[in-house]
Parts: structure tokens; C-alpha cells; sequence
């Protein structure tokens, strides 16, 4: 089933400021799902009750490798557990972790540790990319390197469509070499502007989101998830709009 989602750092300064209201605001553009990176010290059952309320419901949290280890996992898991969340996805690694090959062999064996007790807590543990992955180690990217070092029953894949394309590589292909492994897409497409490449509203730049979306349906992508990161007009209008035309390419 084709889920759409909103990444919420996309609208990052509202939710800082107010995460209950703009939770409403963009219940009332037609999202009924979002996507958390932060909760902004809201207690559980508030945000449960207002996700109940606007019937919204949660595309995954994107929670720090400290919040799932040690002293912190138990909050960390009873918090997701209350605002009926199931997905928890890192969403990036500090840079002592990603700085050679050898350091993404032991990174991919933390993160199959950290996939483990989420899996016997009930949740569904995953990673999620920027550019930096696809730098090249000995032949292969960083981002090969934790995905063949992880079990893929504990580590799952949330594809950033646009983070790959920057880095030269066709997310198209990276989802039919990992097959169902790939349950999440980040979509956001991307304009060049004085030389460089930027994001930019869905349906308005050069990425074949098309073409993405397609593989990703073929091959088991669960959740669609909007985000973008640079704006020239108001973050939420963007919001509504790119909401819009990623339901016009989903038909």
C-alpha cells in the first residue's frame, strides 16, 4: 500500500515554535501521515492525543544512535510506543563513524545491534542517507558497505532520492540491487541554481521522480515521504503545494 508522508524537518522552524499546531495546520492540507525529527520536549500523550484527534498517522520517527543505545533506548522506545509509532530511522552518523571503510564495517555491526533491540521491542529499525555514503572506500561506496555488513532484517533502508542523485547515483538502481529492503523514499527534487544543486518543489526540477516512485512501488517502498530543505517562499505553502503534485505523480 502507497503511503504519503511528510517529512516534518521541512517545515522545521514551525514545529520548533509549535509542533501541535503546525501537526493541525498540515492535517488540514490533506497530510495524513508525518514524519518526526524532534519532538520539541512535547509529552507523549499530548502528541498522542493530538495525532488521534486530526486522525494523522506516524511515517516513522527519525531518532539519533544515542537515543537507541544505552541508558536512553527504554524512554526512547515507551515515548514511540505511546504516539503509535513502529519505524525509529537514524538520520545520519557522527562523522567519526563514516570517516574510512573500516569505520562503516564496525558502524554497520553497531547498527546491527541497534536493529536487534528494536526488533525485540516490536519495531522496524532503518537508515537513512545523505551524499556523503556514496564516497568511494576501496572500490565501494560507504553506504554499500553498511548495507551488505547489515543483517536485512534489522537494518532496513530509507532511500533520500535526492542525497543519492546529488552524489551521481541513480536511486532507481540502488532499489532494484537492495530489492524489498528499501521500505521509505524521501522525494524532494532538485533545480541547479548558480552552479549548484539545490532542492526544490516536487514536479519542478530535474529528477525523474517518476521513474523513482514507480521502482519503488515494484519493489515494496511503503512510505513516500516528502522533504525539502531550500526554500524562496513560505516552507508551508511549499508543503501544501508539493503535497498536491506528489499525488498527481503517485496516479
Amino acid at each position: 500500500m502507497t503511503e504519503i508522508g511528510l517529512q516534518l524537518f521541512s517545515v522545521r522552524e514551525k514545529t520548533e515554535k509549535d509542533l501541535v499546531g503546525t501537526i493541525r495546520k498540515l492535517a488540514s492540507y490533506g497530510y495524513d501521515s508525518l514524519q518526526f525529527a524532534g519532538f520539541f520536549e512535547t509529552p507523549a500523550e499530548e502528541l498522542r492525543a493530538v495525532l488521534e484527534e486530526e486522525k494523522v498517522k506516524v511515517a516513522g520517527v527519525h531518532t539519533g544512535l544515542h537515543q537507541l543505545q544505552g541508558s536512553e533506548l527504554e524512554q526512547t522506545l515507551q515515548f514511540n510506543e505511546t504516539i503509535g509509532n513502529d519505524l525509529l530511522i537514524c538520520p545520519v552518523l557522527p562523522k567519526q563513524m563514516r570517516g574510512t571503510g573500516d569505520d562503516y564495517k564496525q558502524t554497520a555491526e553497531r547498527l546491527n545491534e541497534v536493529g536487534e533491540e528494536c526488533r525485540k521491542a516490536g519495531f522496524t529499525f532503518g537508515y537513512h542517507n545523505h551524499n556523503w555514503e556514496f564516497e568511494q572506500y576501496g572500490g565501494k561506496t560507504g553506504f554499500d558497505l553498511l548495507f551488505e555488513n547489515t543483517d536485512p532484517e534489522l537494518v532496513k533502508m530509507e532511500l533520500d532520492c535526492y542525497w543519492a542523485s546529488y552524489a551521481g547515483h541513480d536511486p532507481a538502481e540502488i532499489m532494484e540491487k537492495y530489492k524489498n529492503r528499501c521500505i521509505s523514499l524521501h522525494l524532494k527534487d532538485m533545480k541547479m541554481e548558480s552552479g549548484n544543486k539545490t532542492s526544490t518543489e516536487i514536479g519542478t526540477g530535474i529528477l525523474d521522480l517518476n521513474q523513482f516512485i514507480e521502482t519503488g512501488k515494484r519493489n515494496g517502498v511503503g512510505w513516500f515521504i516528502i522533504e525539502q530543505e531550500d526554500y524562496d517562499r513560505n516552507p508551508m505553502d511549499v508543503a501544501k503545494d508539493n503535497l498536491e503534485n506528489l499525488k498527481k505523480q503517485l496516479k
